[in-house]
Protein backbone atom coordinates (compact mmCIF):
# COMPACT_ATOMS: atom_id res chain seq x y z
CA UNK A 1 0.00 0.00 0.00
CA UNK A 2 1.35 3.66 -1.15
CA UNK A 3 1.06 7.14 0.19
CA UNK A 4 -0.71 9.21 -1.57
CA UNK A 5 0.44 9.45 -5.27
CA UNK A 6 1.10 12.29 -7.33
CA UNK A 7 2.39 12.67 -11.30
CA UNK A 8 4.95 15.24 -11.80
CA UNK A 9 5.24 16.17 -15.87
CA UNK A 10 8.32 18.48 -17.35
CA UNK A 11 9.23 19.44 -20.61
CA UNK A 12 11.80 21.62 -20.27
CA UNK A 13 13.62 24.47 -22.78
CA UNK A 14 15.38 21.47 -24.73
CA UNK A 15 11.85 20.15 -25.79
CA UNK A 16 13.08 16.98 -26.18
CA UNK A 17 9.90 15.52 -24.89
CA UNK A 18 7.21 15.80 -21.71
CA UNK A 19 8.43 13.73 -18.70
CA UNK A 20 5.58 11.96 -16.44
CA UNK A 21 6.43 10.18 -13.52
CA UNK A 22 4.08 8.27 -10.90
CA UNK A 23 5.59 8.92 -7.51
CA UNK A 24 5.10 8.82 -3.59
CA UNK A 25 6.67 11.13 -1.04
CA UNK A 26 7.78 9.75 2.87
CA UNK A 27 10.11 11.85 5.58
CA UNK A 28 12.61 14.10 4.32
CA UNK A 29 16.01 12.84 3.93
CA UNK A 30 14.99 8.82 4.21
CA UNK A 31 14.81 5.96 2.09
CA UNK A 32 11.59 6.69 1.41
CA UNK A 33 11.90 10.53 0.74
CA UNK A 34 10.91 9.99 -2.96
CA UNK A 35 9.69 6.57 -4.40
CA UNK A 36 9.54 6.06 -8.19
CA UNK A 37 6.17 3.83 -9.20
CA UNK A 38 6.63 4.55 -13.25
CA UNK A 39 7.56 6.68 -16.14
CA UNK A 40 6.65 7.65 -19.12
CA UNK A 41 8.42 9.46 -21.90
CA UNK A 42 5.74 11.27 -24.07
CA UNK A 43 7.05 12.94 -27.33
CA UNK A 44 5.43 16.49 -28.91
CA UNK A 45 3.83 15.97 -32.19
CA UNK A 46 5.97 17.41 -35.02
CA UNK A 47 3.85 20.40 -36.05
CA UNK A 48 3.84 21.46 -32.56
CA UNK A 49 7.42 20.88 -31.68
CA UNK A 50 8.53 23.09 -34.59
CA UNK A 51 5.87 25.72 -33.63
CA UNK A 52 7.46 25.98 -29.68
CA UNK A 53 10.54 25.86 -31.14
CA UNK A 54 10.26 29.02 -33.23
CA UNK A 55 8.06 30.80 -30.48
CA UNK A 56 11.09 30.28 -28.28
CA UNK A 57 14.07 31.41 -30.52
CA UNK A 58 12.01 34.11 -31.29
CA UNK A 59 10.45 35.75 -28.86
CA UNK A 60 10.06 39.37 -29.99
CA UNK A 61 7.48 37.78 -32.80
CA UNK A 62 5.32 36.57 -30.35
CA UNK A 63 1.53 36.45 -31.67
CA UNK A 64 -0.77 36.74 -29.00
CA UNK A 65 -3.55 35.33 -30.90
CA UNK A 66 -1.37 32.25 -31.21
CA UNK A 67 -0.76 31.41 -27.42
CA UNK A 68 -4.16 30.99 -26.87
CA UNK A 69 -4.81 28.43 -29.47
CA UNK A 70 -1.31 26.69 -28.40
CA UNK A 71 -2.25 27.19 -24.20
CA UNK A 72 -5.06 24.84 -25.16
CA UNK A 73 -3.45 22.28 -27.55
CA UNK A 74 -0.74 21.83 -25.30
CA UNK A 75 -3.35 21.02 -22.62
CA UNK A 76 -4.56 17.84 -24.51
CA UNK A 77 -0.84 17.11 -25.36
CA UNK A 78 -0.06 17.15 -21.63
CA UNK A 79 -3.88 15.31 -20.90
CA UNK A 80 -2.78 12.33 -23.23
CA UNK A 81 0.05 12.24 -21.64
CA UNK A 82 -1.25 11.59 -18.30
CA UNK A 83 -3.46 8.81 -19.70
CA UNK A 84 -0.88 7.14 -21.40
CA UNK A 85 1.41 7.15 -18.01
CA UNK A 86 -2.08 5.80 -15.87
CA UNK A 87 -2.60 3.12 -19.13
CA UNK A 88 0.95 2.07 -18.54
CA UNK A 89 1.32 1.47 -15.40
CA UNK A 90 -1.70 -0.05 -15.05
CA UNK A 91 -3.39 2.92 -12.65
CA UNK A 92 -6.60 4.49 -12.47
CA UNK A 93 -7.29 8.13 -12.13
CA UNK A 94 -9.04 7.61 -8.82
CA UNK A 95 -5.28 6.46 -7.57
CA UNK A 96 -4.17 9.73 -7.94
CA UNK A 97 -4.27 13.04 -5.58
CA UNK A 98 -2.82 15.51 -7.69
CA UNK A 99 -0.77 16.39 -11.49
CA UNK A 100 1.90 18.80 -11.33
CA UNK A 101 2.76 19.97 -14.29
CA UNK A 102 5.58 22.94 -14.96
CA UNK A 103 3.97 23.40 -18.87
CA UNK A 104 6.04 24.88 -21.78
CA UNK A 105 8.81 28.29 -20.78
CA UNK A 106 7.82 30.37 -23.97
CA UNK A 107 8.96 33.28 -22.35
CA UNK A 108 11.09 34.12 -18.95
CA UNK A 109 11.41 37.78 -18.18
CA UNK A 110 11.78 38.23 -14.09
CA UNK A 111 13.74 41.14 -14.81
CA UNK A 112 11.13 42.63 -16.64
CA UNK A 113 9.27 45.47 -14.91
CA UNK A 114 6.77 44.02 -13.54
CA UNK A 115 8.79 41.14 -13.96
CA UNK A 116 6.63 37.92 -15.58
CA UNK A 117 7.46 33.86 -16.93
CA UNK A 118 5.28 32.67 -19.42
CA UNK A 119 4.21 28.62 -19.42
CA UNK A 120 1.37 27.34 -21.88
CA UNK A 121 -0.68 24.33 -21.08
CA UNK A 122 -4.21 25.39 -20.27
CA UNK A 123 -4.37 23.47 -16.64
CA UNK A 124 -7.87 23.27 -16.77
CA UNK A 125 -8.05 20.95 -19.84
CA UNK A 126 -5.58 18.29 -18.26
CA UNK A 127 -7.92 18.31 -15.05
CA UNK A 128 -11.11 17.87 -17.16
CA UNK A 129 -9.58 15.20 -19.45
CA UNK A 130 -7.72 13.48 -17.00
CA UNK A 131 -10.51 13.50 -14.12
CA UNK A 132 -7.42 14.63 -11.78
CA UNK A 133 -6.79 17.89 -9.65
CA UNK A 134 -3.70 20.15 -11.83
CA UNK A 135 -1.21 22.50 -10.16
CA UNK A 136 -0.18 24.69 -12.88
CA UNK A 137 2.02 27.89 -13.23
CA UNK A 138 4.23 27.52 -10.25
CA UNK A 139 6.57 30.88 -11.25
CA UNK A 140 4.03 33.71 -10.88
CA UNK A 141 3.33 33.68 -6.92
CA UNK A 142 7.11 33.91 -6.21
CA UNK A 143 7.91 36.52 -9.45
CA UNK A 144 5.19 39.08 -7.07
CA UNK A 145 6.94 38.55 -4.65
CA UNK A 146 9.50 39.82 -6.29
CA UNK A 147 11.74 36.82 -6.87
CA UNK A 148 12.96 35.18 -10.05
CA UNK A 149 10.19 31.98 -9.87
CA UNK A 150 13.37 30.31 -10.95
CA UNK A 151 14.84 27.93 -9.71
CA UNK A 152 11.77 25.89 -8.24
CA UNK A 153 13.32 22.77 -7.65
CA UNK A 154 15.69 23.34 -4.50
CA UNK A 155 13.07 22.52 -2.25
CA UNK A 156 12.35 19.23 -3.64
CA UNK A 157 16.32 18.63 -3.86
CA UNK A 158 16.55 19.42 -0.39
CA UNK A 159 13.93 17.13 1.16
CA UNK A 160 14.83 14.07 -1.38
CA UNK A 161 19.22 14.52 -1.01
CA UNK A 162 20.43 16.73 1.81
CA UNK A 163 22.88 15.04 4.14
CA UNK A 164 24.33 16.37 7.26
CA UNK A 165 27.57 15.04 7.09
CA UNK A 166 28.22 16.68 3.53
CA UNK A 167 27.81 19.55 1.23
CA UNK A 168 25.96 18.27 -1.76
CA UNK A 169 25.60 20.12 -5.37
CA UNK A 170 22.54 18.88 -7.29
CA UNK A 171 23.54 20.12 -10.91
CA UNK A 172 20.48 19.86 -13.49
CA UNK A 173 21.67 20.09 -17.50
CA UNK A 174 18.48 20.89 -19.40
CA UNK A 175 18.20 23.25 -21.51
CA UNK A 176 19.31 25.58 -19.28
CA UNK A 177 21.48 24.20 -16.49
CA UNK A 178 21.06 25.01 -12.63
CA UNK A 179 22.52 23.83 -9.31
CA UNK A 180 21.06 23.71 -5.60
CA UNK A 181 24.37 23.92 -3.38
CA UNK A 182 22.95 21.59 -0.22
CA UNK A 183 24.92 22.67 2.78
CA UNK A 184 26.24 20.65 5.05
CA UNK A 185 24.70 23.03 7.69
CA UNK A 186 21.26 23.06 6.46
CA UNK A 187 21.73 25.99 4.52
CA UNK A 188 20.12 25.90 0.48
CA UNK A 189 21.19 28.07 -2.47
CA UNK A 190 21.05 27.67 -6.14
CA UNK A 191 21.02 29.73 -9.29
CA UNK A 192 20.91 28.84 -13.30
CA UNK A 193 24.51 28.96 -14.71
CA UNK A 194 23.74 30.10 -18.09
CA UNK A 195 23.27 27.19 -21.29
CA UNK A 196 23.04 24.02 -20.69
CA UNK A 197 22.03 21.58 -23.65
CA UNK A 198 20.35 24.95 -25.28
CA UNK A 199 23.30 26.29 -27.61
CA UNK A 200 24.39 22.77 -28.50
CA UNK A 201 20.61 21.53 -29.37
CA UNK A 202 20.40 24.49 -31.77
CA UNK A 203 23.52 24.66 -33.40
CA UNK A 204 23.91 21.28 -33.82
CA UNK A 205 19.61 20.53 -35.50
CA UNK A 206 20.84 23.87 -37.43
CA UNK A 207 23.77 22.18 -39.35
CA UNK A 208 23.15 18.46 -39.18
CA UNK A 209 19.04 18.35 -39.12
CA UNK A 210 19.32 16.44 -35.58
CA UNK A 211 17.40 17.42 -33.22
CA UNK A 212 20.56 17.38 -30.86
CA UNK A 213 24.38 15.83 -30.80
CA UNK A 214 23.95 12.38 -29.70
CA UNK A 215 26.93 11.68 -26.83
CA UNK A 216 28.68 14.68 -28.23
CA UNK A 217 30.13 12.97 -31.30
CA UNK A 218 29.83 15.82 -33.15
CA UNK A 219 31.58 18.24 -30.79
CA UNK A 220 33.85 15.40 -30.11
CA UNK A 221 35.22 15.92 -34.08
CA UNK A 222 35.55 19.75 -33.40
CA UNK A 223 38.09 21.55 -31.14
CA UNK A 224 37.59 24.54 -29.31
CA UNK A 225 38.04 28.20 -30.26
CA UNK A 226 40.04 30.00 -27.35
CA UNK A 227 39.05 33.21 -29.15
CA UNK A 228 35.19 32.66 -29.65
CA UNK A 229 35.02 31.30 -25.75
CA UNK A 230 36.80 33.89 -24.10
CA UNK A 231 34.38 36.14 -25.82
CA UNK A 232 31.07 33.93 -25.64
CA UNK A 233 31.96 33.72 -21.20
CA UNK A 234 32.40 37.54 -21.15
CA UNK A 235 28.69 37.67 -21.54
CA UNK A 236 27.42 39.33 -18.57
CA UNK A 237 24.68 37.16 -17.52
CA UNK A 238 28.20 35.01 -15.70
CA UNK A 239 29.35 37.47 -14.05
CA UNK A 240 25.96 38.49 -12.60
CA UNK A 241 25.82 37.51 -8.82
CA UNK A 242 22.63 35.42 -7.74
CA UNK A 243 19.84 35.57 -7.22
CA UNK A 244 19.36 34.79 -11.26
CA UNK A 245 17.79 32.73 -14.01
CA UNK A 246 17.73 32.26 -17.28
CA UNK A 247 15.95 31.09 -20.55
CA UNK A 248 16.08 29.79 -24.31
CA UNK A 249 14.52 33.56 -25.18
CA UNK A 250 18.20 34.59 -23.65
CA UNK A 251 20.41 32.18 -24.79
CA UNK A 252 20.15 31.39 -28.28
CA UNK A 253 20.96 31.25 -31.92
CA UNK A 254 20.92 35.24 -32.17
CA UNK A 255 22.86 35.66 -29.37
CA UNK A 256 25.54 33.60 -30.74
CA UNK A 257 25.74 34.47 -34.26
CA UNK A 258 27.12 38.36 -33.95
CA UNK A 259 30.49 36.21 -32.45
CA UNK A 260 30.79 34.13 -35.71
CA UNK A 261 32.72 36.50 -37.40
CA UNK A 262 35.35 34.11 -38.96
CA UNK A 263 35.13 33.16 -42.45
CA UNK A 264 36.78 29.75 -41.82
CA UNK A 265 34.72 29.14 -39.13
CA UNK A 266 34.09 25.28 -38.54
CA UNK A 267 30.71 24.16 -37.59
CA UNK A 268 32.10 21.01 -35.28
CA UNK A 269 34.47 23.38 -33.46
CA UNK A 270 31.38 25.85 -33.21
CA UNK A 271 29.64 22.58 -31.29
CA UNK A 272 32.91 21.61 -29.15
CA UNK A 273 33.28 25.41 -28.21
CA UNK A 274 29.51 25.36 -26.95
CA UNK A 275 30.36 22.38 -24.98
CA UNK A 276 33.19 24.30 -23.26
CA UNK A 277 30.98 26.98 -22.80
CA UNK A 278 28.21 25.07 -20.46
CA UNK A 279 31.11 23.04 -18.72
CA UNK A 280 33.23 26.18 -17.90
CA UNK A 281 30.28 28.03 -16.61
CA UNK A 282 28.91 25.55 -14.39
CA UNK A 283 32.52 24.60 -13.26
CA UNK A 284 32.97 28.45 -12.25
CA UNK A 285 30.08 28.50 -10.58
CA UNK A 286 30.08 25.54 -8.46
CA UNK A 287 33.96 26.16 -7.21
CA UNK A 288 32.34 29.98 -6.05
CA UNK A 289 29.75 27.87 -3.64
CA UNK A 290 32.44 25.55 -2.65
CA UNK A 291 35.44 22.96 -3.44
CA UNK A 292 34.75 20.39 -1.03
CA UNK A 293 31.14 19.24 -2.45
CA UNK A 294 29.86 16.23 -4.24
CA UNK A 295 28.24 16.83 -7.32
CA UNK A 296 25.49 14.81 -8.45
CA UNK A 297 24.26 15.64 -12.08
CA UNK A 298 20.69 15.09 -13.67
CA UNK A 299 19.04 16.15 -16.84
CA UNK A 300 19.43 15.24 -20.75
CA UNK A 301 23.34 16.49 -20.00
CA UNK A 302 24.09 13.11 -18.36
CA UNK A 303 23.56 11.61 -21.99
CA UNK A 304 26.49 13.95 -23.46
CA UNK A 305 29.62 11.97 -22.71
CA UNK A 306 31.82 14.57 -23.94
CA UNK A 307 30.02 17.04 -22.04
CA UNK A 308 30.69 15.18 -19.13
CA UNK A 309 34.27 14.81 -19.32
CA UNK A 310 34.74 18.32 -19.66
CA UNK A 311 32.78 19.22 -16.88
CA UNK A 312 35.10 16.22 -15.16
CA UNK A 313 38.29 17.82 -15.72
CA UNK A 314 37.01 21.36 -15.27
CA UNK A 315 36.26 20.13 -12.11
CA UNK A 316 39.02 17.98 -11.19
CA UNK A 317 39.22 17.16 -7.33
CA UNK A 318 35.98 17.78 -6.96
CA UNK A 319 33.66 14.58 -7.16
CA UNK A 320 30.96 14.31 -10.13
CA UNK A 321 28.78 11.42 -10.77
CA UNK A 322 25.12 11.29 -12.60
CA UNK A 323 22.40 10.64 -10.21
CA UNK A 324 22.76 7.07 -8.79
CA UNK A 325 19.57 5.17 -9.98
CA UNK A 326 19.23 3.90 -6.44
CA UNK A 327 17.91 7.45 -5.29
CA UNK A 328 16.46 8.64 -8.26
CA UNK A 329 16.72 8.02 -11.73
CA UNK A 330 18.77 11.31 -12.93
CA UNK A 331 16.31 11.58 -16.53
CA UNK A 332 13.06 11.78 -13.84
CA UNK A 333 14.70 14.14 -10.97
CA UNK A 334 12.84 17.27 -12.77
CA UNK A 335 9.41 15.92 -13.13
CA UNK A 336 9.60 14.44 -9.90
CA UNK A 337 10.22 17.69 -8.69
CA UNK A 338 6.93 19.29 -10.05
CA UNK A 339 5.14 15.87 -8.24
CA UNK A 340 6.35 17.46 -4.78
CA UNK A 341 5.80 21.13 -6.09
CA UNK A 342 2.40 19.76 -6.45
CA UNK A 343 1.95 17.61 -3.07
CA UNK A 344 3.09 21.05 -1.25
CA UNK A 345 0.66 22.97 -2.73
CA UNK A 346 -2.20 20.55 -2.22
CA UNK A 347 -0.87 20.99 1.64
CA UNK A 348 -0.65 24.61 2.08
CA UNK A 349 3.01 24.09 2.68
CA UNK A 350 5.41 27.12 0.43
CA UNK A 351 7.92 25.82 -1.50
CA UNK A 352 9.35 29.04 -2.78
CA UNK A 353 12.69 29.53 -1.09
CA UNK A 354 14.03 33.39 -1.29
CA UNK A 355 17.31 32.79 -0.38
CA UNK A 356 16.82 30.94 -3.71
CA UNK A 357 14.77 33.40 -5.85
CA UNK A 358 15.24 36.64 -4.07
CA UNK A 359 11.81 36.43 -3.16
CA UNK A 360 10.54 39.00 -0.11
CA UNK A 361 8.45 35.92 1.34
CA UNK A 362 8.27 31.97 0.98
CA UNK A 363 5.63 31.60 -1.64
CA UNK A 364 2.83 29.07 -1.81
CA UNK A 365 3.58 27.95 -5.45
CA UNK A 366 1.16 26.82 -8.07
CA UNK A 367 -2.49 27.45 -9.08
CA UNK A 368 -4.94 24.42 -8.13
CA UNK A 369 -7.09 23.38 -11.28
CA UNK A 370 -9.87 21.16 -10.07
CA UNK A 371 -12.08 18.89 -13.13
CA UNK A 372 -15.01 19.65 -14.42
CA UNK A 373 -17.77 17.51 -13.09
CA UNK A 374 -19.08 15.15 -15.83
Amino acid sequence: MHDKIYIGMMSGTSLDAIDCVLTSFGKAQTNRAVTLLATHSHPFPETTHGQLLQLISKPEEIIPAELGPLDNELGHIYAGAVNALLEEAGYRKEQITAIGNHGQTVLHKPDADPGFSLQLGNGQIIANETGITTVVDFRSADIALGGQGAPLVPGFHQHVFAQSDRTRIILNIGGIANITVLGSNGVVSGFDTGPGNTLLDMWANEHTGERFDADGAWAASGRPLPALLHELLADAYFQTPPPKSTGREYFNLAWLKPYLNEVEIQAADVQATLTELTAQTIATAIRKQTSTAEVLVCGGGTENAYLMQALTRHLSGITVTPMPETILPPEWVEAAAFAWLARARLQNEPAGLPQVTGASAPALLGRVCVPAEA
